[in-house]
């Protein structure tokens, strides 16, 4: 299932996207958030869900989640400045999940998303992205839990699509959407994207501006 496509807003989706886009900071700590004077997408995943992959895919530029990727800063959110003027920022959150990170790093993660996602006023949703491979994991209903309850919309979005086979996509998109009904702060429809192919690039994309305009 897809959402009404409106073609004006596709349009004006790609355009916007197909303009200026540009990194402009990482924010370890809250106090670090640039002004909350236009809206934000975040966008949450395990650590190998492919997010930096989608992100460069959405804005058409190869190296653009990488600009912030350094050592140091994977526990930061890192921000980036779409249109000019500005229409909206997309905020990358460091990834979750990672087995071997220490535990106070992981803490640190929480906090700083907690904070981030209760807090933050100019947030219009958040999307969560399942590596399509394995499905919704624990660790991932554990965000979309919190996420619930800090009353966040969000969405949930599938990587990687080109790396299965159709009917078992068929089948994931089907329990993924299944878990989504399950939570009240979720989007009912899932997005299938491939970040290789470009498969759901532009639905992506125009679900952040409806989202942003909502």
């Amino acid at each position: 299932m897809t959402d009404d496509i409106d073609p004006d807003r596709t349009e004006r989706a790609r355009k916007l996207f197909a303009g200026p886009i540009a990194f402009l900071k990482s924010a370890p700590a809250l106090q670090h958030l640039p002004a909350p004077t236009v809206p934000e997408i975040a966008f949450a995943g395990r650590s190998n869900v492919g997010k930096s992959s989608l992100l460069n895919a959405l804005t058409n530029r190869n190296g653009l989640a990488r600009t912030s990727v350094t050592p140091g800063r994977t526990q930061e959110l890192n921000y980036f400045d779409v249109g000019e003027p500005l229409v909206f920022r997309l905020v990358d959150m460091p990834g979750y999940g990672f087995a071997k990170a220490p535990k106070d790093v992981v803490r640190k993660w929480r906090f700083l998303v907690n904070d981030y996602l209760r807090g933050r006023q100019v947030l219009k949703r958040t999307l969560v992205l399942i590596d399509s491979r394995h499905g919704i994991k624990d660790v991932d209903r554990e965000v979309l839990e919190m996420l619930d309850i800090a009353a966040v919309s969000y969405r949930l979005v599938l990587t990687k699509t080109d790396k299965i086979k159709a009917s078992d996509l068929a089948a994931v998109h089907a329990a993924t959407e299944a878990e989504a009904r399950k939570h009240p702060a979720a989007h009912p429809e899932v997005i299938a994207t491939s970040s290789e192919k470009g498969m759901g690039i532009a639905e992506l994309r125009t679900a952040v501006l409806e989202a942003v305009e909502s």
